[in-house]
Order: structure tokens, then sequence, then C-alpha cells
């Protein structure tokens, strides 16, 4: 088992990184302890995206009538039914990595991998047995976990992951969430929307705490408008789970509360996957939980690099392949463009969905920039109306100076798809005055772009 190129894990880092690899002419193996396609693929974004799905049909159905439809008969979510929906949605994106795979003509090493030496691999397979993959260039691509934080270990059965949360048993009468970010966030609306009491506890000031001040208190008055229990400046300090419920302690600048679940989702973040890879052994360096890396993903040892979860920069399945593509770009000799950490898009698939790139308007003022905001909300499109879905707005920031788009905060449906446009504007270093100028469909939702490019000039229309 020698090669030009091994990858240590296959998720959208790793399986990315050698399929550009095989295309560049090399020989690739790629060592996986688990399923092809690591956690996105298989426990992350894939799946959660059929759950969120499921809800949403759920949801269409009961307001049916608000479309002018009357569904006969009662109108329930079969939970099992929906996570079998999403584990078979997940089990073909997995098998379409070991097709791309065959197709690339690149070797699947089963077992964990462990840096040994200088270009060798140890890998132990399921049943114990070792064996050695050598290769000029190690790619080390073994992604994350779920935190734990020390007053909330998870058991996996009452308080759990993300993992677990898209396989229980059976619904949870009532949940808490514990924290609000992408992942929290994504399953407090799909628990919520199915019919669980969901209470999302937040630590900081306001819940997907990442995002524009105005996005967050917007996806807040949304969630609170379907029923979610949102505590923000709030710590969980213990949870009690002697009885056959969870009490769990809830404390705040008001004092302290106690409330009851079924189920603790702990969402407070990843750990990244370094033990036992063997980054001592071969004096890689790791700095703050991260391994070190320069602008193309190369170690403190020649012939090591990393990328994805375990670098630092934003744990996100797109900034994972973009990195392994700039990886291997360079290890064949190219000339690839460091990655511009500051134009990653980001998105969070609730409903209202968020979508964000470049600064918040609080970084922006921070940075001594003089701004032009424009704002165009959801209620002033005639598309989001007649698709009954006008919670949101789209939110530009220019520099008054050179009109740069310096950021771009969209919450509304399918602002996820929408927020390419803006990475590509921004790439591109278009100005607030070329968006006004580029001429968008109608009736569309992305015509809010135009028209808060055209708010913060001071030339909008519809509002």
């Amino acid at each position: 088992m020698n090669f030009d190129l091994v990858v240590v894990g296959s998720g959208p880092g790793g399986y990315v990184a050698a399929i550009r690899a095989s295309q560049l002419g090399m020989k690739v193996g790629v060592i996986e302890k688990a399923e092809l396609g690591g956690v996105c693929l298989n426990w992350g974004c894939i799946p959660t995206k059929s759950l969120l799905k499921s809800a949403s049909v759920f949801e269409y159905l009961t307001h049916a009538a608000d479309y002018g439809i009357e569904v006969s008969g009662s109108v329930k979510p079969d939970f099992a039914a929906m996570v079998k929906r999403s584990r078979d949605v997940a089990d073909g994106m997995s098998k379409g990595i070991q097709f791309l795979f065959k197709k690339n003509k690149i070797d699947i090493v089963s077992g964990f991998g462990k840096l040994l030496r200088k270009g060798v691999v140890e890998v132990t397979r399921a049943d114990g047995s070792k064996a050695e993959v050598t290769a000029k260039h190690i790619v080390l691509a073994t992604g994350a976990r779920s935190r734990e934080l020390p007053n909330l270990p998870q058991d996996g059965k009452r308080i759990i992951g993300y993992r677990q949360a898209m396989t229980l048993d059976k619904q949870p009468q009532t949940m808490v969430v514990v924290g609000s970010g992408a992942i929290g966030s994504e399953f407090a609306y799909f628990y919520n929307a199915i019919g669980t009491k969901v209470t999302l506890v937040e630590y900081l000031d306001n819940i997907v705490p990442l995002e524009d001040d105005e996005v967050s208190k917007q996806l807040a008055r949304s969630f609170k408008k379907v029923g979610i229990d949102v505590h923000t400046s709030t710590e969980v300090t213990a949870v009690d789970a002697s009885g056959d419920k969870l009490k769990v302690t809830l404390k705040s600048k008001s004092g302290e509360q106690q409330i009851e679940a079924d189920v603790v989702l702990s969402a407070v973040g990843i750990t990244p996957n370094l033990e036992g890879i063997g980054l001592e052994a071969v004096g890689v360096a790791v700095d703050k939980g991260r391994v070190k890396v320069d602008e193309f993903y190369r170690t403190s040892v020649d012939g090591v690099y990393a990328i994805g979860d375990i670098v630092a920069g934003q744990a996100l399945a797109h900034v994972a392949s973009a990195e392994g593509i700039i990886c291997v770009e360079k290890i064949a000799g190219l000339k690839p463009e460091p990655l511009n950490y500051g134009n990653i898009p980001g998105c969070t698939y609730t409903t209202p969905e968020v979508a964000s790139v470049g600064m918040t308007e609080k970084v922006a003022k921070e940075k001594g920039y003089d701004i032009k905001v424009g704002k165009f909300p959801f209620t002033a499109s005639g598309k989001a109306s007649a698709a009954g879905q006008k919670d949101g707005f789209v939110k530009l920031i220019f520099d008054a100076k050179y009109g740069e788009l310096l950021g771009a905060h969209l919450i509304g449906a399918n602002v996820t798809e929408m927020i390419a446009e803006l990475v590509t504007a921004r790439k591109l270093e278009t100005t607030g005055h070329e968006l006004i100028k580029a001429v968008h469909p109608h009736p569309t939702m992305s015509e809010a772009i135009m028209e808060a490019a055209a708010a913060a000039y001071g030339e909008v229309i519809h509002i």
C-alpha cells in the first residue's frame, strides 16, 4: 500500500482532496474508520437537511388552508419514518462517494489511521490487525465531534449530542437545546415543528450569536412566534437525571429556574479529532487545539498537511472542501490562490433560513469603516407574499468611500441559495452601484438583494 498521497479521513475535506489529487495524476489512498463521507454526509449536513425537509412538508400540510387547499383527515408526523428517510438519504450519499472513488481509481483503506513516522501511516483495522501505508504526502482530515461541557456530560440517551438527535428511538415530548448556533437552532426548529415543546438556551446575548444583531433578533422573534421558548444570556448550570424527567437548572441575570425535559441536546460546538493520530510521534505542531498550518495547509513536518475542522478557520464543510483542493493543487505544483476566510458564507437551515458573508455592521464600525447600510424586508417582496413567507430581510453593508460590499446578512425563505450571488460579488470586488444596475428577475426573492443595495444609496423603489 504505497501511494503518492494518502488522506486520513473521508469527510468533505478528505474525499474532495482525494478526488482532486487523483484528477491531477496522483495515486491516492483514503484511510477511513467509519462511513465514507464523514460526519457531514452521514451525521451532519445531509441527514439534518432531510429531517428539516420533513418538518417543512409537515408544516405546509398543517397550514394547507392558508393556500386554499383542504386536507381531509388528520395530519401527524411519523417520527420513525422521518428518521428512516434521513438515514436512507445519508446512506445514498455515502454510496455516492464510493462510486466517485471507484471512478477516480482511489483506494479505500478501512481502519483508524495514525502517523507512525515520516511518510508512514499505521492503520488499525476493525479486527485489531495493523497495516502500514506509505506515501510521499499525507493529508490529515480527521474532522471533529460534538463538544462536551463538564457540567453537561452526554450519556447518549437523554443528554445527547447532534448524532443521537437524529436517531432517537421516539420523539420526545419536551426538549432543552443548549447552544443556538447552526446545529442547535436547526434541531430546535425541527423538533418544535413536529410537536415537541422546545426550550432553546443561549449563553450569549443573542441566538445565532455569530450573525448580525438584527438577524439574530429576527430569528428569535420568528422562533417565539412558532412556540419555541428562547432564553438568551442564560447558562445551564446543572442537569439532574435521577428521575423520569430531566431537571434542568437555568441561570440568568434574573436568577435561577428549573425546568423539566425528556431530552437535553448539547449543541455547544465541536472538538477536533486530534487524539491518537500520531501528531506527537512525528512532531506536528499544535496551537490552541488546532494543527498549525501555513496558507497551503503544510504542517511543521515536511510531507504532512492538515485541513478542515482540525485547523484554524470556520468549521464548515465547504471550507474543508476548498482547503483540500488548495492543498493538493499546491502539492501538484499548481499555483492556487490562498483561501480568503473573510469571504466564507455561513448558512443556518431553520425556518426562516439564515445566510451571511463578510462583516456584520458592528464589526465594520469597529474596524473604522464609514458605511452605508441598505435593508429590504421580505414583507415588501411580491414573491415572498405569494409564497406566504414574508419573515425576514436582506441587509447589505457597503464601504461609503469605495462602494465595496463589506457584508451581507439575509434571513428568510431560500436565502441559503441566494447568498452565493453575494459571495461571488465580493470575490469580484463588485460595488453597490453594480449590484443596483444588475437586473434581477421578477418576481423572485433575489430581487431583495438589488433593492437592499438600492436602499443603501437612497434609490430603493419598493419601500
